[in-house]
């Protein structure tokens, strides 16, 4: 009975060990950007870290194997349950020392995690069992946890859980582990009464944290943000959050501004209008993003327009911004408009299995901050999107900031024009986020810019329209290479470019 325990402590203490880990890369995707920088650099640290904790376990001696495998699993469920919420809140109130203390939690609870194996191996050893079973086992069982939390950490924990609750809820059973073996090993353990109290305390801590997460994360984003949270909500692909500071609302994906009610007509005016104003003719719009619907409410003024389709990844975005009332003012209610067809789909992987063709294509989607997000801007997809456009049609892409971001913004326009496309780079003012640009883009079309509109604007007129098209000195054209999928060249530039102006 007592091999078995241990074995199935492996399972548990597998299962954990990668938990942190993936939770760890997760929240530094989410806070920093660039996922394969934060998960590379975050394996690589844990993995020496187990290496550590496996040389140092040689020093513990026999007869005290089972108390330090207690210890360790109490330190661990300690350090690993309260990392993700203690992660967050540094990040939130105290930037600075943040990346130090990610990697200091990670090595640690590395190191220990390191020691688990080795020390139930070797108390599996006294008690007589075969190597090449011991072996066997432990390996197997080690390796099903981890199967079994990458299954459940993408599908369940992150989306249902949240990364902090999800923390403490693996800490539980590093501390539950930890109970059983004092229970079933109480004959063989020293000062087993201090023991369990020591696993109740910890246990206690992260209950109280299990219950309190919600709050946590609210006080952690309230810091990030100042203003007040009036929606948030973590989907198998994003972080959401939704505040609000008297009459401006703003939406925050992965903590990064995506508009303020303010001022987010002038990014929508000048995404949407130079492309559908010189199509008086155009029945049929594709926007790939976009799922606030502010771009929908745009495109709806025209009465020529008789079918919108919006393809947007995430169901709980669509679903907001349809349902909750102060958003629902904010797009008009577009999402209601027997015109539109909403598709909760990888963009991608749509245009790839569908023939429809569109007179216009607008695409909005995130800054290309990750490369899940800059495939979504390279030379294949581009291809696609033109595949579903009209000869004499029109496609706009939102291309981040000509000033901020330069390098960025131009490698977007060499990727467009890759694919045979003409190209019209132009940029508008948004005092939510400065200078901002947008490439117009066609296959045949000759363009020229709108000089007057059939609908009033708030923003344009001919004389800004005139203005957006005209670059000046310090935002000239930039020689850049497009940005192919086996590069990701994109991405790189993008972070490089912003990383010279956020302080």
């Amino acid at each position: 009975m007592t091999k078995k325990i241990l074995i199935l402590s492996v399972f548990v203490v597998a299962s954990c060990g990668l938990a942190y880990e993936l939770i760890a890369g997760a929240l530094s995707s989410y806070l920093l950007g660039d996922s394969i920088l934060q998960f590379s650099t975050i394996i690589g640290c844990y993995l020496f870290a187990m290496g550590v904790g496996a040389h140092f376990s040689k020093y513990v001696r026999d007869e005290d194997v089972l108390a330090r495998f207690v210890d360790i699993e109490l330190a661990v469920g300690l350090v690993g349950g309260l990392s993700a919420a203690v992660l967050f809140l540094t990040f939130s109130w105290m930037a600075a020392p943040f990346r130090t203390l990610l990697y200091v939690m990670v090595f640690l609870i590395g190191a220990f995690v390191g020691m688990e194996v080795p020390l139930v191996m070797r108390a599996l050893n006294e008690r007589k069992t075969e190597f090449n079973e011991l072996v066997s086992r432990v390996l197997t069982f080690d390796y099903l946890g981890a199967l079994a939390v990458s299954l459940l950490f993408p599908l369940v924990l992150a989306p249902y859980l949240g990364l902090v609750r999800t923390g403490f809820l693996f800490g539980m059973l590093n501390v539950g582990v930890a109970l059983w073996t004092i229970t079933a090993f109480r004959t063989e353990l020293k000062n087993v009464t201090g023991r369990m109290l020591r696993a109740a305390s910890v246990m206690c801590v992260l209950v109280f944290g299990f219950a309190f997460a919600d709050k946590m994360t609210y006080w952690g984003e309230h810091g990030l943000f100042g203003d007040e949270i009036v929606y948030a909500t973590t989907t198998p692909y994003q972080r959401l959050v939704i505040t609000r500071w008297k009459d401006d609302l703003r939406l925050y994906i992965n903590g990064n501004l995506q508009f303020s009610s303010r001022d987010e007509y002038r990014y929508h005016e000048a995404l949407v209008h130079p492309v559908l104003q010189p199509l008086p003719w155009a029945r049929r719009v594709l926007v790939l993003g976009g799922g606030d619907g502010l771009a929908l409410r745009e495109i709806l003024r025209y009465p020529n327009i008789q079918q919108v389709t919006l393809v947007d990844l995430d169901p709980a975005m669509t679903g907001a911004f349809t349902k909750r009332e102060e958003l629902v003012k904010l797009n008009h209610g577009s999402f209601s408009d027997k015109r539109v067809r909403v598709i909760n789909a990888d963009a991608a992987i749509w245009l790839q299995h569908n023939d429809d063709m569109f007179d216009a294509v607008i695409v909005d989607f995130p800054d290309p901050s990750s490369f899940a997000l800059g495939k979504l801007y390279s030379v294949p997809f581009y291809g696609m999107v033109r595949k579903h456009l009209s000869a004499n049609g029109l496609m706009v892409v939102q291309s981040t900031s000509p000033f901020f971001a330069p390098h960025a913004y131009w490698t977007i326009d060499a990727t467009l024009r890759e694919v045979g496309l003409k190209t019209y780079p132009y940029h508008a003012y948004v005092p939510s986020f400065g200078e901002w640009g947008f490439i117009l883009a066609t296959p045949q079309a000759d363009y020229k810019p709108p000089t007057e509109y059939r609908l009033p604007m708030r923003y344009l007129n001919a004389d800004t329209t005139r203005e957006m098209f005209i670059f000046p000195p310090d935002m000239k054209a930039l020689p850049m290479e497009p940005n192919r999928l086996n590069t990701q060249s994109l991405v790189h530039e993008f972070e490089q470019d912003w990383r010279r102006v956020i302080r």
